[in-house]
């Protein structure tokens, strides 16, 4: 759903009738995914006789907001230890530098930060991140290429807790949904975080790439199943991205957008305020 979807289904159906198969046909170009689609399409047909393009808008619009959270959930320190995030996706939807951005945002905020290199899996990965922290003065506990993600993960929480640090943010290894045994390996670092607290990590958050369409939905349910997600982080929504996935994964699993990126600079990620996303769709 590029932003403009509500612009163009006015320029689509101003004029004349509303072709019910036009419209469902753009619903779906959407990325809205088909339950949304069903559920927009039958509040329309409900005042058939009324239907004109800026009818059609208005029920999408109002529709779209009734699945959207009005509010969305901050994040907070705990009050006495350190809060863990584990952040994890796909490969190339921007995971780790939406880690360093997420990093970013949580000391603009006076937070103090602590971060995970835990892709292990790629060498680039481990100094990219490195590179982001001495940029953002955030300490950033390493591995060696190819050690145990689960130990590693362990260690930071460990050092974080000692040193009062209120989040530890873990970049993970980007990893396709459909591999199980990588899928596994994140359940793993769960089960490990948990041993020094029943409760991490307190936050798993997956980054889809917004340019993928319905395949973020169906990331979305691949690693909800495998690691049980509290958020998501939507990249590329920067002019050509598509943003449809958020409704369709708030719509069919329930897991709320937590922040947008909209660029490379680090100061390019926000909360995500659903009325404020509605309307840059118009």
């Amino acid at each position: 759903m590029a932003f403009g979807f509500f612009k163009s289904l006015i320029q689509k159906f101003t004029g004349r009738p509303v072709d019910w198969e036009e419209l469902e046909e753009a619903l779906i170009r959407a990325d809205l995914g088909v339950p949304m689609m069903t559920r927009i399409l039958q509040a329309c047909q409900a005042h058939e006789e009324k239907m004109t393009a800026e009818s059609v808008v208005a029920v999408a619009r109002e529709e779209i907001l009734k699945v959207l959270p009005r509010d969305n959930v901050v994040l907070r320190p705990l009050a006495s230890k350190t809060k863990v995030i584990l952040v994890v996706g796909v490969n190339g939807t921007g995971k780790t530098t939406s880690t360093a951005k997420l990093a970013h945002f949580l000391k603009a905020k006076g937070h103090t930060v602590m971060l995970a290199a835990a892709d292990t899996f790629r060498a680039a990965a481990i100094e990219q991140l490195g590179i982001w922290g001495d940029r953002l003065g955030i300490q950033v506990i390493k591995g060696q290429y190819n050690s145990d993600p689960a130990a590693l993960c362990y260690e930071a929480y460990q050092s974080a807790d000692r040193q009062n640090i209120e989040f530890l943010v873990c970049d993970t290894a980007g990893r396709l949904h459909t591999k199980v045994n990588l899928m596994g390996e994140l359940a793993k670092i769960k089960r490990v975080l948990a041993k020094a607290d029943p409760a991490a990590p307190h936050e798993t958050l997956l980054v889809v790439d917004a340019t993928t369409g319905g395949n973020a939905l169906q990331q979305a349910r691949e690693f909800h199943a495998a690691t049980g997600l509290t958020g998501v982080i939507v990249t590329k929504l920067d002019g050509s991205g598509k943003g449809g996935c958020v409704v369709a994964i708030q719509n069919e699993l329930g897991i709320p957008t937590r922040f947008i990126g909209t660029g490379e600079k680090l100061e390019n990620l926000a909360f995500f305020e659903s009325r404020d996303f509605v309307e840059r769709m118009l």
